[in-house]
């Protein structure tokens, strides 16, 4: 056979095999659409059961009809992955359960109920009032305290979070409430905090200390946490728990920590101070706030 023949061959070939690889590709993808592969009806039903010898604590479990996996999500919280989770709700509310059970192909469904908490865990419970200034009655449970006489620094509610706003110029303002707690048992504070720019010289503290505010002089006792620009955050934009997006350190351990506790069983005052030279033009954000047993 001569080597020109062998080529045309050779060439033809290569035209078919092109040509089916081609054909080939254009076949719809069938994966999951009505043959076997997908679960259109998974079941996402639910049961919410107490824990028997647990303080509000509930044990969530999906059905089994076609579920592959579960997510939940417990008020703001989520979880990932578990068809059976056990949750504490240490504070009393009403809260929306949603899960979401997932079956072959990827398809979902999603039901919700509710559990209803009664009271707060007196061990666990959030102990401050009105951490989510959601309503007038939140926003009534905390005390401003005025640190300058122009209103160049001040506190507003809205959208359930409070936010301080400075004109600059070491301007401050502060915010408080009273709680009682118990000696030598150690608690932690939290809150979310944000800012959509960044400031300069600039501070945003958490105290939890004995002493009673007094208008219109700053307040210095046991400093426990916070932002500040010459430690290092806060001088851009930010979103998150203080207790990570945070750097100033505990005026009682020197690290940067969000642990607390007192000498003696009484009222301590939770006391949130901010003020700077260059502040951010959008203010800083907190809600969420809270100070509960470890």
């Amino acid at each position: 056979m001569s080597l020109n023949i062998i080529f045309k061959k050779g060439i033809y070939l290569l035209f078919v095999l092109v040509t089916l690889g081609s054909l080939t590709s254009c076949e719809p993808d069938t994966a999951g659409m009505g043959n076997g592969l997908s679960d259109l009806n998974v079941d996402p039903s639910f049961t919410i059961t107490p824990v028997a010898g647990k303080v509000n604590v509930y044990l969530l479990e999906s059905g089994k009809k076609d579920v592959l996996n579960s997510y939940w999500k417990v008020g703001k919280t989520e979880y990932f992955g578990k068809m059976v989770l056990e949750i504490s709700l240490p504070d009393a509310g009403k809260y929306t359960v949603e899960h979401t059970a997932v079956g072959r192909g990827g398809t979902t469904n999603i039901a919700t109920k509710e559990i209803v908490v009664a009271t707060s865990d007196p061990e666990k419970g959030n102990l401050v009032k009105g951490g989510n200034f959601s309503n007038a009655t939140d926003q009534a449970q905390w005390t401003i305290l005025n640190l300058n006489t122009k209103g160049e620094a001040f506190w507003s509610f809205a959208n359930s979070s409070a936010t301080i706003h400075s004109s600059g110029g070491w301007a401050q303002e502060a915010i408080y409430q009273a709680i009682d707690v118990v000696k030598d048992k150690e608690y932690t504070i939290d809150m979310l905090v944000s800012s959509s720019s960044g400031s300069s010289d600039t501070w945003f503290e958490v105290y939890a200390g004995k002493s009673m505010p007094v208008s219109g002089v700053e307040y210095k006792d046991n400093k426990v946490m916070g932002l500040s620009t010459w430690d290092g955050c806060a001088k851009t934009a930010f979103s998150g728990m203080l207790s990570i997006v945070g750097c100033t350190k505990n005026s009682v351990t020197g690290t940067v920590s969000n642990v607390v506790k007192f000498t003696e069983t009484g009222k301590i005052y939770l006391l949130i101070r901010s003020g700077g030279s260059v502040f951010t033009p959008s203010g800083i954000t907190v809600t969420d706030i809270e100070l509960r047993g470890k």
